[in-house]
C-alpha cells in the first residue's frame, strides 16, 4: 500500500448533509448495540486508533462514541512506557488494559507505537522490529480467539492539512493545550513514519486496517462510525432472557 497515493479526502459524489444525518443515526445505533453487548457480557470490542498528529483521533472518539454509556466504554491512550513498562515486554503494558467481556475499549495510539517510534528514531535493530510483527499478530489472533473484537484505523490525512491544524494549536486559545513543539520536528520525518505505516499494514493485517481519508472530520467521523457498526453486528449481542440472567 502507498499511503501517499491515498486521498485523505471525501470522493466528489458523496453529499455532506446525507453524511452527517447517516452518521447521526449509526452512532445512535452503536448506543443501542452497545447496550447489549455490556448486558450480555460475553464479547468484548477494541477499537485502535492510530494516525499522525492532528489526523482526529480524539475527534473520532468523542463524537463516534457520542452515544455509548460510559459504564460500558474506556478510553486508554499510550504515551511513552514507563520504567516499569520498559522493564517487561513491549506487550505487557498493553496486555494489561484489554476489554473484560461486555465492555468496548477504545485505544487512542496502541502497540504499534512501538513498532512505529522505535523504526522511524532507530531505537531498535531491525530484526528486533520484524519479531514484533510477528508478535503482535499471534497477539491479536489470541484476543480473537478469546472473543476479543477487534477493529483497527489508520487516520490519514495530508501533510497540507495537518500543517493548518498544527498552526491552528498556536492561535485558537481553545486549542492551545494541544501544542506541542516536537510536533513540528516529529513532522520532518512525515515519509518516515509513512514507510513505517506501510510496512505495518503489510505486516499486521491479518486482522485489517481500516484506511480512513482524514481531512474532512464528517467523513472521516462517517467511516468509523460505519465500521464500529458493522463489528457489533457481527458480534450480535442481544439482552439475556430472565432464566439466563438468574443463573448468573
Amino acid at each position: 500500500m502507498n499511503l501517499i497515493s491515498l486521498s485523505t479526502l471525501p470522493p466528489s459524489g458523496i453529499n455532506e448533509e446525507k453524511a452527517r444525518a447517516t452518521t447521526a443515526s449509526i452512532i445512535t445505533e452503536i448506543g443501542e448495540l452497545q447496550q447489549k453487548l455490556y448486558a450480555e457480557s460475553k464479547t468484548a470490542l477494541l477499537v485502535i486508533f492510530q494516525g499522525m498528529d492532528t489526523s482526529g483521533k480524539d475527534g473520532a472518539i468523542k463524537n463516534v462514541f457520542a452515544d455509548v454509556n460510559p459504564m460500558g466504554c474506556r478510553v486508554i491512550s499510550f504515551k511513552k512506557p514507563t520504567e516499569l513498562e520498559y522493564s517487561h515486554d513491549f506487550l505487557w503494558r498493553i496486555h494489561a488494559q484489554m476489554p473484560p467481556y461486555g465492555m468496548i475499549y477504545i485505544f487512542n495510539r496502541s502497540h504499534y507505537e512501538d513498532i512505529l517510534v522505535p523504526a522511524v528514531e532507530g531505537f531498535l535493530p531491525d530484526k528486533v522490529i520484524s519479531k514484533r510483527y510477528t508478535q503482535i499478530n499471534d497477539f491479536e489472533k489470541m484476543l480473537e480467539a478469546n472473543n476479543t473484537r477487534i477493529v483497527k484505523f489508520l487516520l490519514h490525512i495530508s501533510k497540507e492539512e495537518q500543517e493548518e491544524r498544527l498552526r491552528e494549536r498556536m492561535t485558537n486559545p481553545k486549542k492551545f493545550w494541544k501544542h506541542k513543539d516536537s510536533d513540528w520536528n516529529t513532522r520532518k520525518k512525515w515519509d518516515h513514519y509513512l514507510e513505517v505505516y506501510e510496512s505495518i499494514i503489510k505486516n499486521c493485517s491479518e486482522i485489517p486496517w481500516h484506511v480512513i481519508p482524514s481531512d474532512k472530520n464528517w467523513y472521516k467521523e462517517f467511516l468509523v462510525a460505519e465500521k464500529v457498526l458493522e463489528a457489533l453486528k457481527k458480534i450480535n449481542p442481544k439482552y439475556p432472557d430472565l432464566v439466563t440472567q438468574l443463573k448468573r
